[in-house]
């Protein structure tokens, strides 16, 4: 439910803040008070309408799943929309965007003066009807869900099937292209890290003429190594380090000509080539590695193609099976579904009656399978069209499948707002209006504008929007005061005795039955 609710600086309004309770609560007053402004601000908190109001706030207390929608967790979660430059929204004053916190928000909130088909739309009507089923047949849980799970992987299957069927069409270009792709590569046969071996030793190949010939200028060096140590020894010096030093040197001096020597029989023609065939396969597949990878995953599609017979049996039989579940699952959501849609037609049409509308017709229909078996349920109300029908009637036609799903409803069903949804009514259609949203009530907050005193009396709560010196303000009115407002609504701006008897004796009618 909503808590509390901050409006400051929106049109006529200055500031404003109140804390509905549950149940049923009404928004009274004179036209152009600034009811609808009011019920736009509240909506505008949750991102659910637009407003120029530099600050709504919602504080609610709804069960969210706080981790799925990266917030933190709390008791109670403050909705918030701030209008400065530009409008920015926030839950608990981590920054939102207005898409997401509407779709968050519109999972608890439901804006019925709005032409909204959504209560009619095939999954909601068909989880009112299994719902009213589960209460004398609790099987009907556990065939719901093994429907789901055996639909979803039939539909999994039936993808996989249609691949390999469409690859089985085109099986032997795809088998050429296979082994044509996995044979340029053998013709290749890289080794990992080959390229790198072929361009040391092409750099070595480049300075092969000039090494040896400083090589063999600086051998020279040797043919003095004797007459040195002979030096050393006169002067009375330890020979031995520069004797390390002279063999470390031939050594440097042997391994280098060795080196060179083994690249006597090398092709230069033959590592450029090479070089060259690495280089296309390279740019080709990205590296020796990436080919090598690319080759590997051929082979394994080449064999995949060759076994694609085996493959397709074991899917169509695999097919076949889960298809037959499918039915046999369907056909029993079928037969308990058309068990009940009799009762669910007369229960629906009894809050109808109520609401002083035709009857409607409810049927069930077959349509193409989904996770919700093959039933479609079509309502039409005494034969026309949901489309065609008035904007009172359509609204009267929710309030009535809503009260036929909150007799299944074992928990809160979140916060409905209704603007002026009695306007142009009767006595007795308002009060069947009231009556049924009273009921509502128990299940759902409800936040409505009223102008007949028969929903008005309904109320388990009333605040008035009025304006002094042209300015809006928001008053929760006390029994007496709300016997005054009720009598105002009757008789206008001059209010009779008659009036005041009439609402009083409304009121106290209307807050008896709720008590």
């Amino acid at each position: 439910m909503i808590e509390r609710f901050y409006l400051k600086e929106y049109l006529s309004f200055k500031e404003v803040a109140i804390e509905p309770k549950n149940g049923l609560v009404v928004f009274t007053g004179p036209s152009g008070s600034g009811k609808s402004i009011l019920m736009n601000s509240i909506l505008s908190s949750f991102g659910l309408a637009s407003c120029e109001a530099a600050l709504c706030e919602a504080s609610v207390a709804w069960e969210l799943d706080a981790q799925e929608h990266g917030i933190e967790e709390d008791d109670v979660y403050i909705f918030k929309h701030l209008k400065k430059e530009k409008s920015r929204y926030f839950i608990n004053n981590q920054n939102i965007s207005k898409k997401s916190l509407s779709l968050l928000a519109s999972n608890y909130l439901k804006h019925l003066s709005l032409r909204d088909f959504s209560d009619f739309e095939n999954e909601n009507l068909l989880l009112i009807l299994d719902s009213r089923i589960q209460k004398h047949s609790p099987e009907i849980t556990k065939l719901l869900s093994e429907h789901r799970d055996v639909f979803l992987e039939h539909k999994k299957v039936k993808k996989e099937l249609f691949i390999i069927e469409e690859e089985q069409k085109r099986v032997t270009e795809l088998k050429e292209f296979a082994a044509f792709e996995i044979q340029k590569i053998r013709d290749v046969n890289p080794k990992v890290s080959e390229d790198e071996e072929l361009l040391e030793i092409k750099k070595e190949l480049s300075k092969k003429e000039k090494v040896l010939e400083s090589i063999t200028r600086a051998n020279a060096i040797f043919e003095y190594e004797h007459s040195v140590v002979g030096t050393l020894e006169l002067l009375g010096m330890d020979s031995s380090s520069f004797n390390d030093a002279m063999n470390e040197l031939r050594a440097v001096m042997e391994s280098a000509q060795e080196r060179f020597e083994m690249l006597e029989d090398v092709d230069v023609e033959e590592v450029l080539n090479r070089l060259e065939v690495l280089s296309e396969l390279k740019r080709r597949y990205g590296s020796i590695e990436d080919a090598l990878k690319y080759k590997e995953q051929k082979i394994k599609e080449l064999e995949k193609y060759e076994n694609i017979e085996i493959t397709k049996g074991d899917l169509e039989l695999q097919e076949a099976s889960l298809a037959k579940k499918v039915k046999e699952f369907s056909q029993k959501l079928t037969q308990l579904r058309h068990a009940e849609i009799g009762l669910f037609e007369r229960d629906l049409n009894r809050y109808l009656n109520e609401l002083y509308l035709r009857d409607a017709k409810v049927e069930i229909v077959r349509k193409e399978l989904d996770v919700f078996g093959a039933d479609e349920i079509v309502l039409k109300l005494h034969g026309t069209d949901l489309q065609k029908i008035s904007t009172g009637e359509f609204n009267r036609l929710r309030l009535g499948v809503l009260a036929l799903k909150s007799e299944c409803m074992n928990k809160e069903g979140g916060v409905l707002m209704l603007d002026e949804i009695d306007a142009n009514l009767s006595g007795e259609e308002s009060m069947s209006v009231a009556k049924v949203l009273r009921g509502l009530s128990k299940h759902f907050q409800i936040f409505v504008i009223s102008h007949q005193p028969q929903l008005t009396s309904m109320g388990n709560q009333h605040f008035l929007v009025y304006k002094k010196e042209g300015l809006s303000y928001v008053k929760e009115l006390n029994l007496d005061e709300r016997a005054e407002e009720v009598a105002r609504i009757i008789s206008g701006e001059r209010i009779t005795d008659e009036a005041k008897g009439f609402a009083k004796e409304l009121l106290y009618l209307c807050q008896g039955e709720n008590i």
